[in-house]
């Protein structure tokens, strides 16, 4: 393939305008007015991914079509831009790759109403600000919309037949203590019925973000990873932590289906009612480290809907009022957690289904419709605020139950077992 070198926006653009599918070889840092719309065919890349920059002052970036690589680039948008998008209106979009870019600014990957295929390969990229709160297509169900994210991959297509295949890795997001804003990594279909997504593996490294939520917010949520309705995910895996910051920021949330799901680092979050782990979708394994929680009302792990088969956590530790440490509402299989469930807060508000209610800090909690085939904690079970109940079946059941330790109740007028 023909390759072109360019040190000037006049010489890239002149690039593109030949229209013959061509490599773009960047050797500086170019600073365009306008979005860039990439033909057919073409590749843009850097020399270097340090010196080699991309800048767009009042616009979007580039603009994706059919066939394009962008690699081994730094790609400037301001944090409300989309940095790299995808372009309408093209019924087969072919190989997109996206690889070695660090990243100011959306990368947005949506298919709607004309596009039907989209081959995604993702590899080493890096976002570092995002703010993508503004974007009007949003999922709805369980009574909450869902922001995009930083890294939004989403077929807004409702034709049953159109499809986005993708394979992300090496994919991390914001930094620590200046998270994006919005969602972090987002995989959405157009929902339970119509356009899917079939994710083949998405790797992380740290993941930080922030949704900017009001205090009070009952009808929406964003998350640090969010796998939605229409997606099927054979592998999520994370090699650093992951932290969310605001109200209502789920750290790790599913409503979609994944096969086996790793965090190797911590799942943190700052803020009230940001989940650790929420699942309303169905997952045969995952396997998690420490999930910590601080504001008020967020919860260690929470089974909603679907169901997971075999989930294991290191140690689940939440500080604020409301904050349960594992709520089941769904039948589960095996849960196992290696130490401690830990609690220490009282009676506090917290966000359930779009709706806000006030929760005990129980440590465990089986509620109606709730079923565990086993549970082991193989550390202690316990609670330190008032008022509150360590190991609490509420209408649910636990049909094997293992404790290696003991069941502990600290706080005043807190009770170790309601059974």
């Amino acid at each position: 393939m023909e390759r072109t070198k360019v040190t000037t926006l006049l010489e890239l653009l002149e690039a593109i305008s030949e229209n013959v599918p061509q490599v773009i070889e960047v050797q500086g840092s170019i600073l365009s007015p306008h979005t860039i719309t990439v033909p057919e065919g073409y590749q843009i890349t850097g020399i270097n991914i340090e010196s080699c920059i991309v800048s767009f002052s009042n616009s979007d970036g580039f603009g994706v079509t059919r066939n394009n690589t962008i690699s081994n680039l730094t790609v400037m948008t301001k944090q409300t831009n989309r940095a790299i998008y995808t372009v309408c209106g093209i019924p087969d979009m072919g190989n997109l790759v996206l690889e070695n870019l660090h990243i100011s600014g959306q990368v947005s990957i949506i298919s709607r109403l004309g596009t039907d295929r989209i081959n995604l390969n993702v590899n080493n990229i890096h976002i570092t600000s995002c703010d993508s709160r503004h974007y009007s297509e949003q999922p709805q169900k369980y009574g909450v919309n869902v922001y995009q994210g930083a890294m939004t991959v989403y077929n807004f297509n409702s034709d049953p037949n159109s499809q986005i295949d993708c394979k992300l890795t090496n994919v991390s997001i914001g930094n620590k203590n200046a998270p994006v804003i919005g969602s972090g990594i987002f995989v959405s279909g157009f929902g339970d019925e119509g356009g899917k997504v079939n994710l083949e593996a998405l790797t992380t490294g740290a993941v930080y973000s922030n949704g900017m939520l009001p205090f009070g917010t009952a009808n929406i949520i964003t998350a640090a990873v969010f796998i939605v309705y229409g997606v099927e995910a054979k592998k999520v895996e994370h090699h650093d932590e992951i932290v969310t910051y605001g109200v209502n920021d789920m750290v790790l949330d599913t409503w979609g289906k994944v096969e086996k799901w790793n965090s190797h680092g911590k799942v943190i979050s700052y803020g009230p009612s940001g989940i650790g782990f929420v699942n309303f979708g169905t997952v045969k394994d995952f396997l998690a480290q420490d999930i910590i929680t601080y504001g008020i009302g967020a919860r260690g792990f929470n089974q909603y809907d679907g169901t997971v088969e075999n989930i294991k956590f290191k140690s689940i530790t939440t500080y604020g009022d409301g904050s349960i440490g594992i709520q089941v509402s769904k039948p589960i299989g095996n849960m196992i957690i290696e130490e401690n469930v830990t609690t220490f807060g009282s009676v506090g508000n917290s966000l359930v289904k779009g709706v806000i209610m006030k929760l005990a800090a129980n440590a465990v909690s089986i509620k109606s419709g709730g079923k565990v085939e086993s549970l082991t904690v193989n550390g202690d079970i316990i609670t330190h605020g008032d008022d509150v109940t360590s190991y609490a079946l509420e209408g649910g059941e636990v049909k094997e139950l293992t404790i290696g330790g003991k069941i502990i109740a600290n706080g005043k007028y807190s009770k170790e077992s309601n059974k």
